[in-house]
């Protein structure tokens, strides 16, 4: 606290204290631009995946457990992990699972069901 009230502090010689309030406003700005727009932009691409869940989508639980959504409710959907194993859980808790980086981890258990 006494850091921003010695920078907000105008000099007893000089006039030009508002230039310092104007760099810090200047540098939240920049730090928000920066760090907060992309979090916000992800989650907002999060929510509109949530929102288009449908049967038959691959998805990811964030536990890390795939599986084939069979049902899609308001809150929750209905996930089958494996072969008549059905698992209910919230919409927040499923991650999209059709990244190429979860191609490869994906494949073995997703072939092995379909051959089946």
């Amino acid at each position: 606290m006494n850091l921003l009230f010695m920078l907000l502090q105008e000099p007893a010689n000089q006039g030009g204290g508002g230039n310092s309030l104007i760099w810090m406003i200047l540098i939240f700005v920049l730090i928000w631009w920066l760090m907060m727009r992309p979090q916000q932009k992800k989650a907002k691409e999060e929510r509109k995946f949530r929102e288009q869940l449908r049967k038959g989508d691959r998805v990811l639980f964030s536990g890390g457990i795939y599986g084939k959504v069979s049902e899609v409710g308001d809150t929750t959907v209905d996930v089958e992990v494996s072969h008549g194993v059905i698992l209910t859980v919230e919409k927040s808790m499923i991650q999209p699972a059709a990244s190429e980086s979860n191609k490869g981890a994906q494949g073995s258990g997703a072939q092995s069901d379909e051959k089946k």
